[in-house]
């Protein structure tokens, strides 16, 4: 449903024109239009002129002399400082990469026999995790 600030703030963002308005809020911003033309009809007339001032105004690409100018004023980067930037983002995505594989093998390694037990293959007992009373390792 449309409201009256909802429909203000459609018209002043997207103008007076309905081809203009999205197309999900186009038929609800239509019908709230025509059940209250008076109250909206100051606001289509204001967005409408300044509709057709912004559609008069003309603008002029360029000149080559003033594109010259602006692009041999931009900074550049050499090729070099770019590599050493990529390198060392590698090197450090790499570091922590094996800092991690390192980790997770310190963690196996180190495992009390009960988390190892975990990843060994099923022998038909439960996991100690399911019944903690009847594991022998924890006492």
């Amino acid at each position: 449903m449309m409201t009256e600030e909802r429909f203000l703030t459609l018209v002043g963002a997207y103008g007076a024109d309905p081809q203009r308005w999205p197309l999900g809020e186009r038929a609800a911003a239509t019908a709230f239009l025509d059940a209250n033309p008076e109250l909206v009809a100051a606001c289509l007339e204001a967005e409408a002129a300044l509709d057709a001032v912004l559609a008069a105004h003309l603008t002029r690409d360029p000149s080559a002399a003033f594109r010259g100018r602006l692009v041999g004023a931009a900074p550049r980067q050499r090729a070099v400082g770019r590599t050493w930037r990529w390198l060392a983002g590698a090197g450090l995505g790499l570091g922590l990469a094996a800092s991690c594989a390192a980790g997770v093998a310190a963690g196996f390694t180190l495992a009390p026999a009960s988390v190892s037990r975990l990843f060994e293959p099923a022998t038909g007992q439960s996991s100690s995790l399911a019944d903690p009373v009847g594991d022998v390792s924890a006492s």
